[in-house]
């Protein structure tokens, strides 16, 4: 196995994943493995599951067909079922990163730039500037695959789809194992900055309804669970 996987949830967007399978193939410098999580119910799996065959270079292009769930977005579920059964699987990973299918990395080797920072760290996460939330959040984000193994999830389970960045951000920062690399470059391509169009799965996952679930999860976890994951991850870093 490559010593980082990404995981990418993606739903209806297979041309936003052929352009970052190619951002990939153009800036990797490792033999780092690109997971696309789609569910079983996408209509648009058969054009998702061509892009392998497209993709050349030292990049490894997959695609895992995850159950359909009933939520208003699936992404979350998506992520925390491949990265579960990458660590659960013999000679995993030692990285597992998360992007959307709308961001695009732009610095060559960003991909050595973060296993070598995570090397350094022993546990932790690291995260680029996405030049959108820079520093603040980290929209896309690495992290050691012991720290997925410890909590059982990538992002707290109850999440749909917000907050997840703001959990990575928390952890990291109160068990003091997170770095941001400024010069590492992975756009996000959001619409609310104005870098691509709204289209009807934005309008989805960015709804009142989901922000306000999500926000209500997350404002439970912070109070009741993070300062147990922050005590599992500084378990982790003493026996690093």
């Amino acid at each position: 196995m490559a010593e980082l996987v990404v995981v990418v949830p993606s739903r209806e967007r297979p041309a936003a994943a052929r352009g970052l399978a190619m951002a990939f193939t153009h800036t990797c410098e490792l033999r780092t493995v690109l997971i696309f999580a789609v569910g079983e119910d996408d209509p648009t799996l058969p054009d998702y599951q061509l892009i392998p065959l497209e993709t050349n270079g030292p990049v490894l292009v997959e695609v895992r067909v995850v159950p359909a769930v009933d939520r208003p977005s699936t992404m979350n579920f998506a992520l925390n079922h491949v990265a579960n059964a990458l660590v659960e699987s013999p000679g995993g990973p030692f990285v597992i990163g998360f992007m959307g299918d709308d961001h695009q990395p732009r610095t060559c080797g960003w991909d050595r730039r973060y296993v070598e920072t995570l090397r350094e760290l022993g546990t932790g996460l690291v995260y680029g500037d996405d030049q959108l939330q820079g520093a603040r959040l980290p929209t896309q984000v690495a992290m050691t695959a012991d720290i997925v193994r410890g909590l059982g999830y990538m992002a707290p389970p109850d999440l749909w789809h917000m907050y997840v960045d703001n959990f990575w951000r928390d952890l990291g920062l109160h068990a003091g194992c997170i770095r941001y690399l400024p010069d590492v470059v992975i756009e996000h391509m959001h619409p609310i900055a104005g870098k691509s169009p709204w289209t009807e799965g934005h309008q989805r996952v960015n709804a009142a309804d989901i922000y306000a679930h999500d926000g209500a999860v997350y404002g439970r976890y912070f109070a009741n669970e993070l300062p147990l994951a922050v005590a599992t991850i500084q378990a982790l870093q003493k026996s690093t």
